[in-house]
């Protein structure tokens, strides 16, 4: 069987004037993450880990932060895009490992919807999506509740 693996990480900062949205849902909190499209920092690690595992680049550059096109896009619409490239190329999804870390919002009563959500996007079923979470021990950018990051792993089936 040819399986692959995948893997994405990604950072971006707070700011006080976006929404906070994980996983393809809005999660009700004082700060949102900055960025060029929504800042979805788990889409955005799971779509880098499905490039990854076919060596087709990264996020960056399938969709530049220099295009305005895709200025508040959404991260959603970004995966489901990758995601056909995978099966266009014979794959299929084995299953996704997420860890967001982040300091605050606690993650855990959002996490089954963050679950639900993605298994949607990918078309695939509950038991494939994994997503954790955790913080940094008040350690580092992230313990300062500057940023957010998330770490994705994928494994990707050839389809027989």
């Amino acid at each position: 069987m040819d399986i692959r693996v995948g893997f994405g990480y990604d950072v971006h900062k707070f700011s006080v004037d976006r929404p906070l949205i994980l996983g393809g849902i809005t999660i009700a909190h004082e700060m949102g993450l900055y960025g060029h499209s929504d800042a979805d920092i788990l889409l955005h690690a799971i779509t880098d880990a499905l490039l990854g595992a076919l060596a087709l680049g990264d996020i960056g550059t399938h969709f530049p932060d220099t295009d305005p096109t895709y200025e508040g896009a959404d991260s959603a619409l970004l995966l489901a895009k990758v995601y056909e490239l995978v099966g266009d190329k014979g794959y299929n999804l084995g299953n996704v490992d997420a860890t967001v870390v982040m300091e605050r919002p606690k993650l855990l009563h959002f996490i089954p919807s963050i679950r639900e959500r993605i298994a949607s996007i990918l078309a695939v079923e509950l038991d494939q999506v994994s997503i954790k979470a955790t913080t940094s021990e008040r350690m580092g950018f992230v313990g300062r509740e500057e940023g957010a990051a998330v770490m994705a792993t994928v494994l990707i089936k050839k389809n027989i």
